[in-house]
Parts: structure tokens; sequence; C-alpha cells
């Protein structure tokens, strides 16, 4: 029973729970009725459901058929409305079909039209787009066209400038492009086109400068002389109220305008501009001469590119080389005064140009780099002067060379060159000057004596007495008193050499003409020359003529001069080993001795052809003196305490200097040498230099001291100072030496020679 009343209770409870879910059908929207079914099929009763929904439907039938009944009439109505309004739909249609019809005929030209305009107005799109892309890219294309037109026409400076602006403002406006890419790509290229460029301009311009710098001297002085003529003048005129004008005023020199010239200018500003006062010619400036530009453009641009110090390094290196090439003097220089014209003419043009670009540059050179120039500059003139001019027995040349040295020493100074020690070694000239005036007064004096008939001179009128007395202001009142005719106590040959002592004196007093000297100093140097004159030349002609009439010569005079002879030709030899400059560092091999021993040679070469009239021995002993102080003084130079280090190259080029030395012995200078007579004078040196070359040191310790022994010559102390030299040279230019076996084996053999060197001088002294 109870299971009869549980299964009531669950019928009905289906029979609800199917009636909600059959209102949930029928109030819910048909997209969300999926849970609703589920429901239904998730339970084990659907086919009561299944029952129960058609009856529901069957319901809603009923009631829809009961509704289309109670309407049916305003339907039939409502379907005839209908027909009559698809009447009129379908006239309608066609009227538009119709009407399309035309409205598709009648718009085909205008669809054309409109297509056409779509595609004008895509073309125009794209042509603005293009205009607007070309618009960028005209400005980059003109400053590129631009920039080869600057390159083309050598304007590197502004095409510098032109490619920062084109690399830093146009390019990346329009990057993305590949023509851009390959201009970015080839900026690199063009800088150092510049830049290679612009060198080319400055070595072309050291090579103008190189060709000009005579030019430019010749002028600078032309100019200097103007201006000391222009001095004189002004000297020589009565002064009016103002104050004389000053030198540095009247002088118009280079670089007036130095302060108003703009480094960074490309144009180039003048170096003269001067006008002749007497004859009102131009002299010509440096402008016309040398162009500047190349310097200054060079310069800025590698100051653009951040190169300005490898720029400055290369221009000083180079103008370094050319002042050492302007600064060789010609070996044939002390024949013509042209020939040291024109040496003083390349000098006065480096210094020229080179104070031009100190004053119209910022840095490129700068005063200490002048000043150590011209210090070089200085000492190697004057070396070079006191060379040549030693050669020179022309006094008037003399006279000339001086006359161009004081004008070359004050074109010098008006650039603010210190010039005192060209006038200190103008007083050493001054006294070969003087040796030259005795030389050549000695042979008028000679000629006065050859010529006279030592005769009193006989004057037979008043007249004829005046006359010498003018010529020599001889005083005597005995001879006044005297009635014509009468005689003076003396020959012809006084009064003409009285009258040639006053032209001595003359010409010495032309010397010392511009060289700044006190009246006191201009007295002492006329009287030593004449004391000279007198007591040397004007001596020795008249002992000459005593001799040559029987009257003999003391020995003690006779021994005098000789010793004289040998005394000045040494001194001749220390003034050349002066210009010794040997570099004991170097590791190259010279080819050829050096030129100031060539110089040397050729000037005892000279020396020993003039003495042909000397007696044999005294020639003979001259030669043998001067070969002898030569090798003495080289070997001193050789191992003077300052020369520290050298090495084999330094021994080389020695020893090519000493072959020098023994070529000039062995060609007999003077004759009556038995053979090699000579050249033993040079026998310590050779054997010296032989050991050390060769490195033949097993030989010369084992036959030390032995009569035979190849290298007798050679001092152990000697040989022990300068092997001290070439190991500390060893040492210090292989500084991995003990990596290397053989500077350690060469390193130890030095040592064991120097070791056995002491032994043997320890020996020796014991």
């Amino acid at each position: 029973m109870e299971r009869v009343k549980m299964a009531e209770a669950e019928s009905l409870e289906t029979a609800a729970e199917h009636e909600r879910i059959l209102r949930e059908i029928e109030s819910t929207d048909t997209a969300c009725i999926g849970p609703t079914l589920r429901s239904v099929y998730d339970g084990e009763e659907h086919g009561r459901f299944m029952e129960k929904l058609e009856t529901r439907i069957r319901n809603h039938d009923r009631e829809i058929e009961k509704m289309c009944n109670f309407h049916y009439q305003g339907f039939v109505d409502s379907i005839t409305e209908l027909l009559k309004v698809r009447g009129e739909a379908q006239k309608l249609k066609n009227q538009v079909t119709d009407t399309n019809r035309k409205l598709q005929h009648e718009g085909k030209e205008l669809v054309i039209a409109m297509e056409e305009l779509k595609q004008c107005r895509l073309q125009q799109r794209n042509i603005s787009a293009t205009v607007d892309k070309l618009m960028l890219c005209l400005p980059v294309l003109e400053m590129y066209s631009k920039l080869r037109d600057q390159m083309k026409s050598k304007r590197h400076y502004p095409a510098l400038k032109t490619l920062e602006h084109l690399e830093h403002t146009y390019l990346p406006q329009v990057s993305h492009y590949r023509f851009c890419k390959v201009m970015v790509d080839n900026i690199p290229k063009l800088r150092e086109e510049i830049k290679d460029v612009s060198m080319s301009d400055l070595k072309d311009f050291l090579e103008s400068i190189r060709k000009h710098s005579d030019k430019i001297g010749e002028t600078a002085m032309k100019q200097a002389q103007q201006q000391r003529n222009l001095d004189n003048i002004i000297l020589q005129q009565p002064r009016i109220g103002s104050k004389r004008k000053s030198k540095k005023e009247a002088y118009t020199i280079f670089d007036t305008e130095i302060e108003s010239t703009s480094p960074k200018s490309e144009q180039d500003s003048g170096i003269l501009d001067v006008e002749d006062e007497e004859d009102d010619e131009e002299v010509p400036g440096a402008q016309d001469l040398v162009d500047f530009s190349p310097v200054y453009r060079c310069l800025h641009i590698y100051s653009v590119l951040g190169a300005r110090e490898t720029f400055e390094n290369y221009y000083r290196k180079q103008r370094r080389k050319q002042a050492r090439l302007v600064l060789q003097p010609p070996s044939n220089m002390h024949e013509t005064l042209d020939g040291y014209r024109k040496y003083f003419n390349q000098i006065v043009g480096f210094f020229v140009v080179e104070d031009h670009i100190l004053h119209t540059t910022q840095g490129l050179v700068n005063r200490a780099y002048i000043d150590e120039l011209w210090e070089m500059a200085l000492s190697k003139t004057i070396a070079a002067l006191r060379t040549h001019s030693s050669y020179c027995s022309d006094p008037n040349l003399v006279l000339d060379l001086k006359n161009l040295i004081v004008l070359f020493a004050d074109t010098l100074q008006v650039y603010g060159f210190p010039v005192n020690q060209l006038f200190d070694m103008l007083l050493e000239i001054r006294d070969q000057y003087s040796e030259t005036l005795l030389k050549k007064w000695s042979g008028i004096f000679r000629n006065i004596l050859d010529s006279d008939n030592y005769s009193p001179i006989p004057v037979t009128s008043e007249e004829m007495y005046k006359k010498v007395i003018g010529q020599f202001p001889f005083q005597d009142t005995e001879l006044e008193k005297q009635s014509f005719p009468k005689k003076f106590p003396f020959s012809e040959f006084v009064p003409k050499v009285y009258n040639q002592i006053k032209e001595f004196i003359y010409a010495c007093l032309k010397f010392s003409e511009d060289l700044h000297l006190s009246s006191t100093e201009v007295d002492d140097m006329i009287r030593k020359s004449t004391n000279l004159l007198l007591t040397r030349t004007l001596s020795n002609s008249l002992q000459n003529v005593i001799k040559r009439k029987n009257i003999g010569l003391t020995e003690d005079a006779r021994h005098a001069a000789e010793e004289e002879i040998y005394t000045n030709l040494n001194q001749k030899i220390d003034q050349f080993l002066q210009l010794a400059d040997y570099d004991w560092m170097t590791g190259d091999l010279g080819s050829k001795a050096s030129d100031y021993l060539v110089d040397l040679i050729a000037f005892l070469r000279s020396t020993f052809a003039v003495f042909t009239h000397l007696p044999g021995k005294v020639a003979q002993t001259a030669c043998m003196s001067a070969c002898k102080h030569l090798a003495t003084s080289l070997m001193q130079l050789l191992l003077e305490a300052e020369v520290r280090q050298l090495t084999l190259g330094a021994l080389q080029q020695f020893n090519l200097d000493v072959r020098e030395c023994e070529q000039f012995a062995r060609s007999g200078p003077v004759p009556g040498f038995q053979e090699d007579t000579l050249q033993l004078a040079f026998i310590d040196l050779r054997q010296l230099l032989d050991l050390f070359i060769q490195w033949d040191w097993s030989t010369y310790l084992a036959d030390y001291g032995q009569p035979t022994c190849k290298y007798l010559r050679v001092n152990p102390v000697t040989a022990l100072t300068l092997l001290e030299k070439m190991k500390d040279t060893s040492r210090k230019n292989n500084m991995f030496a003990q990596f290397r076996k053989n500077e350690r084996d060469k390193q130890k053999l030095i040592d064991t020679v120097a070791k056995q060197l002491r032994g043997l001088i320890s020996s020796h002294h014991s």
C-alpha cells in the first residue's frame, strides 16, 4: 500500500516538474531552451513528458484554429487588398526596372569618368607624395653636387664644411633611401680624399717655398739695404722740429698687416710691400712669389678633422729637413761673393717664411720652435762661414763678405732674431781679413823693395821737395837749410811704403764700419793690425832684402818663423775639427767620409801646394806635424769622456774618415818622404780601428807584448776605454738580450775581453 502511495507521490512530482518545464519552454527564448530540454533528458520520464508535450501542442492548435475562425473575414479582406497591392507593386517594379535600365545606360559614361577621376586622384596623390619626398631629397642632392663642384675646383675647406652639413643636417632626414646610404658610406672616403689632396697641396707649397727662398731672401735683404740707405740719408739731413723716425717705423717690413690677417681666411696675405725711395720701383712681395693659402687651408682642414697635431708635426718635420738643406753650403761657396749671397738669401728666405707663418697662423709654429731652428741655423752658418772664409785670400772678397754678413744680420735682426754671434764671428773674420791684408801688402812691399835702387832721393827744386814731403812728412832742419840740389836720407821705397801703410789703415777702417764697435775698439784693432804690418810683414820683407844682399839672418829668427808655421797650421786643423758632428749612436753604415774632414783635407792639400817656396825640410816637418796633430786630435775625439757610448756603425764612419787621412798621406802632399813614412802618423788609429772592426781579440791578446804583434800600437788602456763605450751601448740597445743566445754570447765575450784587458793593464803596471 505504501509502495502505491509512494508511486503516486512520485507521479505527482513528475507531473509537476513536467508542467514547470512546459511553462519554461513557452516563456523562454529559443536560443536558451537547450538547458531546459536537457533537464528532461536527464530524467527517466521523458516518454511521459513527450505525451504531455503532444497534449499541450494539440491544445494550442485548437486555440489557434478558434482565433483564425474568428478573424477569417478580416483575413480574406486583407488578402484581397494584398492582391490589389501586388498589381500596383508589379507596375512599380516595372517602372523601377525601366528607370534603373535608363539610369544604368545614362550613368555608364559617368561611371567611366568616375573611374578615370579615381585613377587621376590616385596619381595626384602619388605625385604629391613624390614631390614631398623629392623636396626632401633635392637639398641633399644639391649639397652633394655642390660638394663635388667644390672638390673639383680644389676648394677643399668649403668642401669639408659642405660635407659636415650634408652629414649632420640633410642626410638624417632621408636616411632610409638607398642612395643616401651610398652617400653615407662614401663620406669617410671623401674626407680622406680632402685630407690627401690638402696634404698634396701642402707638399707643393713646401716645394714652392723651397724654390723661392732664394728670391724671398734676396728681396728682404734688398729691402734692408734700402732702409740702411734711407737711414744714412736721414742722418745726413738736419733735424727740423720733430724727432727722427725710428728704423722700425721707417722700415715697412714683411707682414705689416699681420694683426688684421685672419688665420682662418683662405686668402693669402702679403709679405713685402715696400717701394724704393730712390727710384720708386716697387719691391715684389712674398705673396707674389709664394702662395701661402695651401698651408692655411691644410691647417684648417686638419683642425676640423681633429688631426691638427699630426699636421703640425709633419709641417715642422719637413721644414726642419728643408732647414738642414738650406744650411748646407755648396762646396765652392768661397770662390765668389755670389756663392755667399745665394747662401744667405736662402737662409733669410727660410726664416722670413717661418716668421710669416708664425704671425699668420695660430700655433702651427711657435716662438720656441723658431728659436730652436735659429740656434741650429746660427751655429751651422757660423761654422760654415769660418770654414769657407778660411779659403779666401782676396781681402776685397773678405771685405765684401763682411758687408754681406752685416746686411744678413741686419735683415734678420728686423724680424727679432738675435745676431750677436754673427757680429762676434765678424771679429774673427776681421783677424783673417787682417791676415789677408798682410799677405797682400807683403807682395806690395816686396814689389816696392824689388824695384827700389836704394839710393837717396835727389831733389833739384822746391816743388820736387814739397812733393816728396807731401808723400812722406819728413822733417829735418838741416836738410831744409841746404840749397838745391839736395838729397833725402832715404830711397824711393820709404814714401811708397809710408803711403801703403796709410792705405792699409784705410782698408782696416773699412772693415770696422757697421760692426757697432766703439772708437776705442776700432783704434785697438787698427793699432794691432798696423803693429803686425810693421813688425812682421814689413820686417820680413826688409829681412829678405837684407838676406838677398848677403846679410845673414840669425838662426833664432828663422826657427821662430818655422815654429809659427807649425803652430798656425795646427790651429787651423783644430778649427776644422770643431765642425765634427758624429752620431755616436748611429746604426747606419756610412759610405763616404765626413764633410768636415773632406774640407780639411782639401785645405791641407791647397796649403802644402803653396809650400814649394819653403825649404824642403820645413815643408816636410810642417806636413808631418799636421798629420800627427790630426791623428792625435782624432784619437782624443774618439776617446773623450763626453762620448760615453758608441756603436759599430759610428766606428765604421770614423774608419772612413781615417782612411781619407791615410789616402792623403799616401798621395805625397809634400815631396821628399819615403814610402809610408807619412802614413805612420795614423798607425795608432789604424791598428785600433782594425782591432775593433775585425773583432780580432784573440790575436791581440795572444800576441800582446811581442815585437811582431799585429796590433803593437794598441794600448790596452785605450782598447779597454773604447770597449767599455761599446759594452754600454750593447746593454742599452738590447733590452731583451737575455732571451737571445747570440746576444748573451756577445755580451759574455765583451765582458771576457774587458776582464783580460784589465789583467794586461794590471800586470803591466806591476
